[in-house]
């Protein structure tokens, strides 16, 4: 959950022991689980301030377990344990006290944070009796409540002065930060600047990994540099590819040098987490993201006749969501119309697949290849993009001609921006879906006087 803004899990899966023993997992939804930790960790008899502060350090201990991964991004299979020794404490079977699941049922979904910051605080505690800790004091939240303070206070009176909380935070299903496909050189997207931002901070404790100048959501070649680094110091294989390991372990000793789990952590910022691209994409939308989706959408639709074909017009409709829903069919998926991360992952699996293994002679303009390209890449994808925009300079003089090297330097760069800002586009200098698609799209109307785009006239179709 790491990479996005907090919200509390439907369920969470609790490890009936330490760590590393072979004791049984359970899971259950999450006010159950924090009904039963407070019943077991503190008394219904308490003052009912110093029972909802303790209700609200419990549930903020446990989404921040959950919000930075603490076990998976480590390989265990399970979000937190039943024992003080490293959580708080978790019986199951037992039965809850009346008056703490009511306050629970209220506050579960209620958090503490920093402010500024917007992970849950880590909120430590230990009874205050036979145990002391540098948080709260159980025992000691009776006496602040005998004292007339409120539930607030008292967190203040032990967490500081700085200190909100999240109230009626939404509900949702928890989703493991991974993205659920290897990041590569040339993969875009928020899950990139995710990862880019992990790296920086990283590389402020190990200053052998290379800074990444810009956290743009594009794996270029500093990024790559930076992950083979990164895969050197830590002991993995370093192919400069971010599959689970690799990205758990970066998850893990992100959450270690900013302290996310303890509670002194440096805070992540909202600008740390907040997206660069759409998530979700559905009915009523309208974004260069919706216009990839279309484009992923009209090369299967063309090789999948079970798929229904879309036009590229960058508006989320009825006929975009008829194809995404058709698409969601075809490879199993639910049928919501909605583009969520496990959909564009298929789909991007899907494209990748047509890409790699339709014949040339199929294709008389190359389809996208899957990855952006930008100043500083290399490779036949470029030579491509420069062999079709020197073709378009001899109608189009002011977009320049650049010669077919393979290596995209400053000139293919600054013909990619004006070729851009000749059709409307955005004049990144990068060449995504879009950029590559209606520069096909020109050089094949020049050429051959008419559409002869893959998805246009493929030749034949997948069953």
């Amino acid at each position: 959950m790491l990479s996005g803004t907090p919200f509390i899990p439907e369920t969470i899966t609790v490890h009936l022991g330490t760590p590393d023993s072979d004791a049984p997992n359970v899971t259950l939804d999450f006010a159950s689980y924090i009904k039963n930790v407070a019943s077991s960790e503190i008394f219904p008899t308490w003052p009912e301030s110093a029972l909802r502060a303790n209700i609200y350090a419990i549930v903020s201990f446990a989404l921040n377990r959950i919000y930075t991964e603490w076990y998976r991004s480590r390989g265990y299979d399970f979000d937190i344990t039943a024992t003080t020794q490293y959580d708080q404490k978790f019986i199951n079977g037992r039965e809850y006290f009346r008056n703490i699941g009511y306050l629970v049922d209220e506050l579960f979904n209620d958090y503490v944070r920093r402010q500024g910051t917007v992970e849950p605080l880590f909120t430590a505690f230990c009874n205050g009796t036979t145990t002391t800790c540098a948080g709260l004091s159980q025992w000691g939240t009776v006496d602040l409540a005998e004292q007339g303070l409120t539930p607030f206070e008292i967190l203040q009176y032990y967490y500081g002065d700085d200190i909100e909380i999240v109230k009626n935070a939404p509900v949702r299903t928890a989703m493991p930060s991974y993205p659920g496909i290897e990041l590569a050189l040339g993969s875009a997207g928020n899950d990139v600047r995710s990862l880019q931002i992990y790296l920086n901070r990283i590389s402020g404790n190990y200053p052998a990994i290379p800074k990444i100048p810009q956290a743009d959501g594009i794996f270029d070649a500093a990024t790559e540099s930076a992950v083979r680094t990164f895969q050197s110091v830590f002991g993995l294989e370093p192919d400069g590819i971010v599959g689970q390991a690799t990205w758990n372990r970066i998850v893990y000793i992100y959450t270690s040098v900013k302290r996310i789990a303890e509670l002194d952590s440096e805070g992540v910022r909202l600008e740390e987490v907040a997206p660069l691209f759409n998530e979700d994409l559905s009915i009523g939308m309208q974004s260069i993201e919706v216009s990839i989706l279309q484009y992923y959408l009209a090369v299967i639709g063309a090789y999948y006749a079970a798929v229904t074909p879309v036009e590229i017009t960058g508006y989320f409709g009825e006929q975009t969501e008829r194809s995404l829903k058709s698409f969601q069919r075809v490879f199993g998926l639910p049928q919501t119309g909605v583009a969520d991360r496990a959909t564009r992952n298929d789909l991007y699996r899907a494209y990748s697949g047509i890409a790699e293994t339709v014949r040339p002679e199929y294709t008389a303009v190359a389809l996208y290849p899957g990855t952006v390209l930008k100043e500083g890449d290399s490779g036949e994808s470029v030579r491509i993009i420069q062999e079709y925009l020197t073709f378009i300079h001899s109608t189009y003089i002011n977009i320049p001609a650049v010669n077919n090297t393979g290596y995209f330097g400053p000139v293919t760069r600054q013909a990619v921006m004006e070729f851009q800002r000749t059709f409307g586009i955005d004049p990144s200098g990068y060449v995504g879906a879009i950029t590559w698609d209606k520069i096909a799209e020109v050089y094949s109307d020049l050429r051959f006087g008419f559409d002869k785009r893959p998805y246009q006239n493929p030749g034949y179709t997948i069953e």
